[in-house]
């Protein structure tokens, strides 16, 4: 007997939620690239042209995802995201058609796009050769200038992402990204921005710079990947946990004990769209539409009312980011 073909594209909008929340993480212009046909000579090549996006922002509200944190974590996604902001905010303000979510940016150089900007290549972890863009003729210093430049435009509100990757890294790799770290701390200190962290098998090391740099006052440790031990270790440091769609899968027990322990007000969620799609829609396109699934998992894992928890989601992403509107 045949196996029966995985479903493709986008997967369904789920039930919309009691009220609205804030998706704190998500790539829309790479949702956009994903779901385009670059053989189509009448598709749009500029990322906030595309009729994608308002479709996807204009479908998370309908599900109660009514404001997003759009990341752009390298130089071409950095410059689309003020796009996508205005994008949004043409939809959302006096004349629009009012059926968008709304959205603020972050901006940074993603620790992978840091060992780009330094022309290393050397064997990784992940056995991947690493891709090469026109981006990357651009030196670290001058790239890291331009994002230093952007994030003093007022529709950025966090320094995002930045981090330390060991998955995809070598040693030489490892330590320009520690360096790039540093410099996203100091850059978020000195405009005053929360940031948002980038780990991925880097728990310690990330521990470490935190400790020798100390955090911003408001940081976000994005798509929490550790237990209940990490957890507790990036909480006395301050900071703030968002679980993305992988606390819903199965094998995510770890995961889920952490979620289960962490201060309310110190609980947030995201999709991390493309990637990342949560249970029961695992393997297929993610976007801000799929936000509902982890957000009513972390409800009853926690015991919680849905519709206070949601409550709670918004209040503290404004905290955090601001006014959206």
């Amino acid at each position: 007997m045949s196996r029966r073909p995985r479903p493709t594209g986008l997967p369904p909008a789920p039930e919309p939620l009691p009220g609205p929340v804030v998706d704190n993480h998500t790539h829309l212009e790479s949702i956009a690239a994903l779901l385009s046909d670059p053989a189509d000579p009448k598709q749009p090549t500029d990322d906030a042209a595309r009729p994608g996006i308002a479709t996807h922002l204009a479908a998370a509200l309908a599900v109660g995802v009514d404001r997003i944190v759009q990341i752009g974590c390298d130089l071409d996604s950095a410059a689309a995201s003020l796009d996508i902001v205005d994008l949004a905010r043409t939809n959302t303000g006096r004349g629009g058609s009012g059926e968008s979510a709304a959205v603020v940016a972050g901006v940074a150089i993603h620790p992978n796009e840091v060992v780009a900007h330094h022309r290393i290549v050397e064997a990784s972890p992940d056995g991947l050769e690493p891709a090469r863009a026109p981006r990357h003729e651009t030196g670290y210093a001058d790239a890291f200038a331009r994002i230093a430049e952007l994030a003093r435009d007022e529709r950025i509100r966090v320094i995002s992402e930045t981090g330390l990757d060991h998955f995809r890294a070598g040693e030489r790799g490892r330590a320009v990204q520690r360096e790039a770290f540093r410099d996203h701390i100091a850059l978020a200190k000195e405009l005053g921005l929360p940031m948002q962290i980038h780990d991925r098998e880097a728990h310690a090391a990330v521990l470490e710079v935190l400790d020798a740099d100390g955090a911003p006052e408001r940081t976000v440790v994005h798509s929490f990947s550790g237990d209940a031990a990490f957890a507790r270790a990036c909480l006395e440091r301050g900071c703030h946990l968002s679980f993305s769609g992988t606390v819903t899968f199965k094998n995510a027990a770890d995961l889920r004990a952490a979620a289960r322990i962490v201060p309310a007000d110190r609980l947030l969620v995201e999709t991390d769209a493309p990637y990342l799609t949560p249970h029961p829609n695992r393997g297929r396109p993610n976007s801000p539409v799929q936000l509902p699934h982890t957000v009513r998992l972390l409800a009853e894992l926690r015991g919680e009312d849905l519709g206070d928890f949601c409550e709670r989601l918004a209040a503290l992403s404004e905290d955090l980011y601001g006014p959206f509107a």
